[in-house]
């Protein structure tokens, strides 16, 4: 949530480094700027009708003692306490309608990022191996898996739905293993391991900015108003919500693994085969909090962390910085780490690290103070895959392709495995 005061101030600023998300968001902020002013009009006058009240009631025993008549004066009392009563069912919605629309406005895309209209206006950062070369036809992930026994959604389809997979033998085990491995690696750089719920509540979901915007993408629990989760994101920073941190204990990183759900609903006929996108997928989750004026070093620590575990898979990967109209709803800065995908001949997203300076952390309060009598500041949060599960499995089954399609399974991974080769 962005801060009314900061738009107030800097109206234009925030239409015009808004606008470049490609939505004119300007009527909206002209009516929380004009809300904003009628808030603090009635604040006022609310404050003075209870000083008001307050001379009043403190003159009343005096009157009393002097015998005078006090009709007109609880009369007067009577007055006041209406227009009390009527500021603050006014004041009530204002406010709502103001955070309606606080709630409706995306985070400001900070500046080093770059104008854009979509992803064709996207920044390559860097590249790390180049992409695989193959002496023999390659085949996609999907018909790999088939012909080794290892993916089924078939199967899964029967029982769950389109989107949904069985991982059987040797596949669930490399889902396993690359589960084990990015924990471990994570781990042991400094991030404490968490394993989140699977569901949370709705204020979870508003705190990270899932709603009341993506709704329609979210899996809900009929009568219970609990969301099952798209990320271990929500959880893992809903764990401070309302909270206020110690200065001395900053950054706090935390990794997590959990399995992931999403409807899709904007993406209906785009990669219906294999698991590219999924209803039900497992990821690995990085999540930091951290003082406002380290958040983007930290992001660029972050993303080499991702990054990481792809090296020690010996993934053809690269890094790209999002333009403004490709960036997520909550973001200031993102890049996405796109692994090398044979069957698509280009690279595809495997994770998105991204920096949401204080809008998360001012939805969900949390807040952050270096001593007792210091007064409490909003924390900037960080978050990016580390990395997506099923889309590492995808990758490895096509880069590590044999002819005969059995899979060399990379070295980090053989210890979990127990075999250097899928066949």
């Amino acid at each position: 949530m962005l801060d009314i005061k900061y738009i107030r101030e800097n109206t234009v600023t925030v239409k015009e480094r808004l606008n470049t998300r490609g939505t004119d968001f300007a009527n909206l902020i002209d009516r929380a700027v004009e809300l904003d002013t009628k808030r603090r009009e009635v604040i006022f006058d609310n404050e003075e009708q209870k000083a008001k009240q307050n001379t009043v009631n403190r003159s009343i025993p005096l009157m009393k003692k002097e015998g005078r008549d006090l009709t007109d004066v609880f009369e007067e009392l009577k007055t006041i306490a209406g227009k009390i009563k009527e500021d603050d069912r006014v004041l009530d919605e204002i406010e709502n309608e103001l955070e309606s629309i606080l709630l409706s406005l995306p985070n400001i895309p900070d500046q080093t990022v770059p104008v854009g209209k979509d992803e064709s206006e996207n920044t390559e950062i860097r590249r790390h191996g180049s992409p695989t070369e193959f002496t023999f036809a390659a085949k996609p992930h999907w018909d790999l898996g088939k012909a080794l026994g290892i993916l089924d959604p078939e199967t899964a389809a029967k029982v769950s739905g389109a989107r949904f997979h069985f991982y059987k033998g040797l596949g669930a085990r490399l889902e396993r293993s690359v589960i084990n491995y990015f924990l471990d690696t994570h781990t042991g750089n400094g991030y404490t391991e968490v394993f989140p719920p699977f569901m949370v509540n709705r204020d979870s979901m508003r705190g990270t900015g899932q709603l009341p915007k993506f709704e329609e993408d979210a899996f809900r629990i009929a009568n219970n108003d609990y969301f099952l989760i798209p990320t271990a994101e929500v959880p893992v920073t809903n764990m401070f919500r309302n909270d206020i941190l110690k200065k001395s204990d900053l950054p706090i990183k935390y990794c997590a693994y959990s399995a992931c759900f999403r409807a899709e609903a904007g993406s209906a006929g785009r990669d219906q085969r294999g698991l590219i996108r999924q209803h039900q997928f497992n990821k690995v989750e990085l999540v930091k909090f951290c003082e406002p004026e380290n958040s983007y070093d930290e992001l660029e620590k972050l993303t080499s962390d991702a990054c990481a575990v792809l090296e020690g898979l010996a993934l053809p990967y690269r890094v790209v910085l999002l333009c403004t109209g490709d960036m997520g709803f909550s973001s200031a800065k993102t890049y996405d780490i796109e692994v090398w995908m044979p069957s698509y001949n280009r690279y595809v997203e495997i994770s998105s690290c991204s920096c949401f300076t204080d809008y998360q952390a001012r939805r969900a309060a949390i807040r952050y103070k270096g001593d007792v009598k210091d007064k409490a500041a909003f924390v900037h949060t960080l978050n990016g895959s580390g990395v997506a599960v099923g889309r590492t499995v995808a990758a490895i089954l096509e880069n590590c392709q044999n002819a005969d399609s059995s899979i060399t399974v990379p070295e980090a991974l053989r210890a979990y495995m127990g075999t250097d080769v899928i066949g």
